[in-house]
């Protein structure tokens, strides 16, 4: 019975009690659960889920700008990335209101070539091993100062969402409604994609450019398959991701894998498992309705 509860210590809690870098990335990643997944359920019932992967992926000017000036200077890479995805959004919606271009897809061709822009950008001139490192992070070589800039995005996040909840709902649900009521709609839907750009940014050096949206999006639309109130889903979500973070940075450690994907893939193992058991997933809508639990 000791050699079993030795091993399960050695195998789910060693490494985090012996080694910093793992405790830093655990609460990292505790930390953007917390803050990143709720805003990904907002995404959805907004039907906005691919905006945070275009948002993900403009950031990265901003994120390449600040490495050739200043090279890995995660403070200087962050402000260039909030930067960028504010200017990109910024973009989008100028191009939606002036010509017959919908948002998404003046939004699609912006973060395509601001994609295209930061890789040829951090080519040019870094190393392979930098480009792979900003478009893939490193949740396990989170530093003191990037575990500072994570908690002051999620502290903020969490803050302006329960400061803002009322009105981000009524946006979400009935955007007609707001305007109609004399609201400026466009404030809350401004201020809502600023925080979903602090979130990627905040994301990148843990998940990656490419990676960050994936801790935002896959909980949230994991947890709408086994909720229907918003309240529940948001909560769903941030333990969904927290359970991914915890079980992908031990799988990482253990399997010598990358930190970030195996993150998200554990993500996904999860988003897997609700399309076959949670309510609305596939299972429970095979079953006759008399065996369907109440």
């Amino acid at each position: 019975m000791t050699v079993a509860l030795q091993s399960l210590w050695d195998m789910a809690i060693g490494p985090f009690a012996e080694f910093s870098f793992m405790r830093r990335a655990l609460v990292a990643t505790m930390a953007l659960s917390i803050s990143a997944a709720p805003l990904g359920v907002f995404l959805t019932l907004r039907r906005m889920s691919l905006l945070g992967d275009a948002l993900s992926h403009a950031v990265l000017p901003g994120v390449a700008i600040g490495f050739m000036v200043f090279g890995l200077s995660l403070p200087a890479m962050a402000v260039g990335g909030v930067l960028a995805g504010i200017v990109v959004v910024a973009m989008a919606g100028l191009i939606s209101r002036t010509t017959a271009l919908k948002e998404d897809a003046s939004l699609a061709a912006i973060y395509l070539l601001a994609l295209a822009i930061g890789v040829t950008l951090i080519s040019r001139q870094g190393t392979q091993l930098d480009l792979l490192h900003i478009l893939f992070g490193s949740a396990l070589g989170v530093d003191g100062e990037g575990l500072q800039l994570v908690a002051t995005v999620a502290s903020l996040s969490v803050f302006a969402v329960a400061a803002m909840y009322r009105g981000f709902v009524l946006e979400s649900f009935d955007p007609v409604y707001m305007a109609a009521s004399g609201r400026r709609s466009w404030i809350w839907q401004q201020g809502f994609l600023v925080l979903v750009v602090l979130n990627l940014v905040a994301g990148f050096q843990t998940m990656g450019t490419l990676m960050a949206v994936g801790l935002m999006m896959l909980p949230a639309v994991s947890a709408k398959l086994w909720h229907d109130t918003l309240p529940a889903q948001l909560v769903n979500a941030s333990v969904q991701a927290m359970v991914s973070g915890y079980v992908g940075l031990l799988a990482s450690y253990h399997l010598n894998t990358p930190s970030g994907p195996t993150i998200i893939g554990c993500a996904g193992a999860l988003y897997a498992l609700s399309l076959l058991l949670a309510p609305g997933g596939l299972l429970p809508r095979l079953l006759p309705a008399k065996h369907r639990v109440a």
